[in-house]
């Protein structure tokens, strides 16, 4: 008898979290991203691979989960931050900025919105908890790896504060990074600027510049053609006045359809578009320009409210570039948006330098923590400029002050939240991932999942790993670049060290965040989503 009613509690719990995961991924891929069948094959293919994939393409599945848990250090809800929206460590890479540098930074904005920068500082740290746990590496040093990011953060906002940097011009280049990243941005700045071109284009018959067709760079159709041939008109009215070269620089030469990037942006459409650029011989000077759809920001669906951000950024193309304008020192001169048949799309470089950093790269724990520290520095930048980019009327005071007076004088007890909330939510992706597999099988059996009994043998295998004393990591699941053969070799990373984190926390607290994740189920009206 007591044995059925632990079964019946287990099980309980289960089929309720079974059935918010379903409800969720409906509601928002099927209803809000109107994505059809095959399209959410497809995306859920990619979310099988991994634990870290699963999270990387369910944000509004950690959005809903985290408003039900109360922190302690958010900002106040009239005095939000501009935020990345969807933080996690593979939106961080190399990049050519407008000054010709190859610079590292975060490189997505889509999810761009304005609340808590306590949202990014979370997500983040969950999936340098997935990252580890990929690479085998045990729970004590998976806790020190979220440290280094919280410490990189918190250290670079004080700086902030103390006008020791300006989060207006500070970039993170080869001159001021070490070790992976910086190995990374100085192969990069030997690269031909026509790589790219060399890469997905070719010279034809008629000895014009074209795009090369493969897998992943594809015809467009006759009415995408059609849809299009109005680019150049409506792109160039969106630009900044002080980035608008000639009209005959945007002449629209070949158009292709990008297949097979990202993942929670499966299904919506990504163009590929070459344009005149210079007057060189042969169009080595051609531009490559991407020219992506966007919808409303996940966290747009949880977070307080903005009258004042939607009218003002109403179409979602211009909300993404203003986001990376507001995010970036001298960012892409070629940021524009435009809508074709009712949808918003924005557009920026397709750039040659675009590189990441991978498992493969941070081979000690040293390399990992530098790369961390570093993009906690980034993310501190990210958050404390917007406010000054950004028009006045949704930010009249400094971001890095509100934030450093939510964590006041106490650090220690922010990254024991912090990393605890972290390894805990990991536990639950995990968990989420098994039944999320479960469930595409059973509703989408035609499309290629992992199967569950081999997440659960990799687990078996880091676990075995870790109690022999293996320090050795294990590749994580790489997404290949659709872009570059070259694009496949070694990115890197920055340096410093660590120390470890603060106490347990209470068991109160373990019960607060268990309780809200696993046995919340959404009402029949959805009122959550």
């Amino acid at each position: 008898m007591l044995r059925e009613m632990q079964d019946r509690v287990k099980n309980t719990r289960t089929m309720l979290r079974r059935q918010m995961i379903e409800t969720i991924l409906n509601e928002f891929d099927e209803q809000c991203m109107h994505l059809n069948r095959e399209m959410r094959r497809e995306k859920y293919e990619k979310m099988s691979e991994s634990p870290f994939r699963f999270f990387r393409g369910s944000a509004y599945l950690f959005y809903y989960d985290m408003m039900r848990i109360p922190f302690s250090f958010h900002t106040p809800e009239d005095k939000p931050v501009w935020i990345q929206g969807d933080l996690h460590m593979e939106n961080f890479g190399a990049f050519q900025n407008e000054k010709g540098e190859i610079v590292f930074d975060v490189n997505d904005f889509d999810e761009g919105y304005i609340g808590s920068y306590l949202y990014d500082v979370l997500r983040m740290s969950v999936s340098i908890a997935l990252f580890c746990a990929a690479e085998c590496l045990s729970e004590k040093e998976q806790k020190e790896r979220i440290l280094a990011f919280l410490q990189g953060y918190y250290g670079q906002m004080k700086r902030f504060k103390k006008k020791k940097d300006d989060p207006l011009k500070l970039d993170f280049t080869s001159s001021n990074t070490k070790g992976p990243v910086q190995k990374v941005l100085k192969k990069l700045e030997k690269r031909q600027k026509d790589h790219l071109l060399k890469d997905i284009t070719y010279i034809n018959e008629e000895n014009k510049r074209t795009f090369a067709w493969s897998d992943e760079i594809l015809p467009v159709s006759t009415e995408e053609r059609k849809a299009l041939e109005s680019f150049s008109e409506a792109y160039f009215s969106s630009l900044d006045a002080e980035d608008k070269r000639e009209m005959s620089f945007y002449t629209m030469k070949d158009i292709a359809r990008k297949h097979g990037s990202g993942t929670a942006s499966i299904g919506l459409d990504r163009y590929y578009i070459l344009v005149e650029g210079g007057k060189e011989a042969h169009g080595v000077d051609d531009l490559v320009l991407e020219v992506k759809e966007v919808r409303i920001p996940i966290p747009a669906y949880f977070l307080p409210y903005s009258e004042a951000f939607w009218e003002k950024y109403s179409h979602q193309g211009k909300r993404v570039i203003t986001t990376q304008k507001a995010m970036h020192h001298l960012e892409d001169p070629y940021l524009g948006y435009l809508t074709i048949n009712d949808r918003d799309f924005y557009v920026r470089e397709r750039s040659p330098y675009k590189k990441k950093v991978k498992a493969k790269d941070m081979k000690k724990l040293k390399d990992i923590d530098e790369t961390l520290e570093l993009m906690g520095k980034i993310t501190a930048k990210i958050h404390a400029r917007a406010d000054v980019d950004v028009q006045s009327e949704l930010f009249s005071y400094h971001s890095e002050e509100e934030i450093l007076k939510a964590i006041g004088d106490q650090f220690d007890s922010f990254c024991t939240q912090i990393v605890f909330t972290a390894m805990t939510y990991k536990e639950q992706v995990k968990r989420d991932y098994e039944l999320f597999c479960q469930w595409v099988d059973k509703e989408f059996s035609e499309a290629d999942t992992i199967s569950v009994n081999e997440a659960e043998e990799a687990e078996t295998a880091c676990q075995e790993n870790i109690h022999s004393g293996n320090e050795a990591s294990l590749a994580q699941t790489e997404n290949r670049d659709a872009i570059s053969a070259e694009e496949q070799t070694k990115n890197e990373t920055a340096p410093l060290d660590k120390k470890e984190a603060g106490a347990a926390v209470v068991d109160s607290s373990a019960a607060v965040v268990q309780s809200s994740v696993e046995t919340a189920a959404p009402t029949a009206e959805h009122e959550s989503v």
